[in-house]
């Protein structure tokens, strides 16, 4: 039996759609991800200051996402809705990270599989516990696949050289001036320069905070933090100088002449 002209195969159709999607999010900047000492840290460059890659989704939840803005942005206000409901019609605790996970994932996989053109989004929702060992880090790619990440997460650009410059840096339990100070080693390449912080996006879930986790670092307070990254280390100490040596000593007693007497 011939095919139609013009056929292609349900596995084709899939393999590019995700070639498309893939490329439409490989030319944006990375956006990391990260656990620090006190909650979860979001770095992005960005110049705009109008156009936002994080934001606040609920109490605890922040998102962040790289892609098309209109597209997350849509995906960010139907989070926006999903929290607002939940927590009015029954409790703000039962707001979760991994319901807005599940929910996400949900509208990514109906997208890619059923509309012509699947979303050119790359997405993380992440969730700031009492404790560190209760953060969690969603990452959801444009087909639905949800990741579990542990500690931190890269997304957008050349997402696998940023990660793994940020392993390099990355340790639990750093102090904020620290994680950022690894998140930007991440973000730039190497042999380049760092941004300004006027190009940079920056944003914590401070566990400290009452209510409202979710904070954004913008003006002296990131600039602070930028000139902490790039103190100068102290120089050691010298050590001091070996004391000089002892000549040597000759045993006590007479001198040998070797005349017998």
């Amino acid at each position: 039996m011939s095919m139609p002209f013009g056929y292609a195969s349900p596995e084709q159709i899939m393999r590019d759609r995700a070639e498309y999607a893939r490329k439409g999010i490989a030319r944006g900047r990375s956006v990391v991800v990260m656990q620090y000492a006190d909650g979860i840290l979001f770095v992005a460059p960005n110049p705009s200051k109008a156009l936002h890659k994080i934001s606040e989704i609920y109490d605890r939840i922040g998102f962040a996402a790289v892609g098309r803005y209109n597209e997350f942005e849509s995906l960010r206000l139907a989070g926006i809705r999903y929290a607002d409901i939940n927590g009015y019609t029954y409790n703000r605790s039962d707001v979760t990270g991994r319901g807005l996970a599940n929910l996400y994932a949900q509208q990514l996989g109906m997208i890619f599989t059923e509309s012509i053109k699947s979303l050119e989004v790359e997405i993380v929702v992440a969730e700031v516990g009492e404790e560190p060992e209760r953060d969690q880090i969603y990452r959801l790619t444009f087909d639905g696949s949800v990741f579990d990440e542990q500690g931190m997460a890269v997304i957008g650009g050349q997402a696998e050289a940023v990660s793994g410059r940020l392993k390099e840096r990355y340790r639990e339990g750093l102090p904020l001036a620290q994680a950022l100070e690894a998140a930007l080693f991440a973000l730039t390449e190497p042999g380049g320069e760092r941004p300004a912080s006027a190009q940079l996006e920056v944003a914590v879930l401070d566990r400290n905070r009452e209510h409202r986790k979710f904070l954004r670092l913008t003006g002296p307070r990131l600039q602070r933090l930028l000139d902490e990254t790039t103190r100068p280390t102290p120089p050691a100490e010298p050590s001091p100088a070996p004391a000089p040596e002892t000549p040597p000593i000759g045993p006590e007693g007479e001198i040998d002449t070797g005349s017998g007497e």
